[in-house]
């Protein structure tokens, strides 16, 4: 299905891996122009860099942390420099660990706040002035505001900040034409799935694919579609929305 987003512009953050990776190849396929960051050199952002080459189009991997304030703004400036304007942000890059509350750190705390959720904020209003109306803004979340998930309590709350933050931007920039969306995901196979040791990985596999109604888990194509028709005018009148990409889990 042609889409009709061949030459928008798109600023995907964390794209060399994962979801973000699918996203930005998903989107470069379909013929829009991609910036995307990485936090530490290695082949998962030369290898992109190869793969977007071969789908050709205007495309830039950078280097930015985005738990850095001056980073962030640096990955917006570049955009605005190669592109000048922005059909669609996606703010994908995150960080997750596993602590007990009563012994989460400070430090682990404000680092899971500054990448997953400051940095999103900071993203879109340092964006603003490079989109236009019919601009998407999709962040990133998590079905596990819902449920909560032990050991994961500053994560869950940056992703449920998330939500927030994206309804309120939803009412604020409706009258520009901006929309405001979230993607809810569930468990989702990448190859930091496939790194785990083969009988963690299997239980991890099993365990969760029987929760969902389609049992099994969601790949980085699957999010990708519903990244792509958020950033289409097939979705123009949808914003303020936590759109779900989890298989029916429970």
């Amino acid at each position: 299905m042609d889409l009709d987003l061949a030459g928008k512009k798109a600023l995907v953050t964390g794209g060399t891996r994962g979801v973000g990776r699918g996203v930005v190849l998903a989107l470069a396929r379909h013929g829009v122009d991609v910036i995307t960051c990485y936090q530490q050199a290695g082949e998962a952002a030369e290898s992109l860099e190869r793969e977007l080459k071969d789908i050709g189009g205007q495309h830039r991997v950078v280097v930015a942390d985005l738990g850095d304030r001056s980073q962030v703004e640096g990955l917006v400036n570049e955009a605005r420099t190669t592109f000048g304007r922005l059909d669609l942000v996606v703010n994908n890059a995150g960080v997750i660990s596993h602590v007990p509350y009563e012994k989460l750190p400070a430090p682990e705390w404000d680092r899971t706040l500054a990448v997953n959720l400051t940095a999103a904020h900071l993203i879109i209003q340092q964006a603003l002035p490079l989109l236009a109306p019919g601009a998407s803004v999709v962040s990133v979340g998590s079905k596990s505001v819902e449920v909560g998930i032990p050991l994961r309590a500053h994560y869950t709350a940056t992703k449920a900040a998330l939500v927030g933050l994206s309804r309120s931007l939803a009412r604020e920039l409706g009258g520009r034409g901006i929309r405001c969306n979230v993607v809810a995901l569930g468990v989702i196979h990448t190859e930091a799935t496939e790194a785990l040791p083969q009988q963690q990985r299997e239980a991890l596999v099993e365990r969760y694919s029987g929760k969902t109604s389609l049992g099994r888990l969601g790949t980085p194509d699957e999010v990708a579609g519903a990244v792509l028709w958020l950033a289409s005018d097939l979705s123009r009148y949808v914003t303020g929305a936590t759109i779900a990409v989890d298989g029916g889990i429970s």
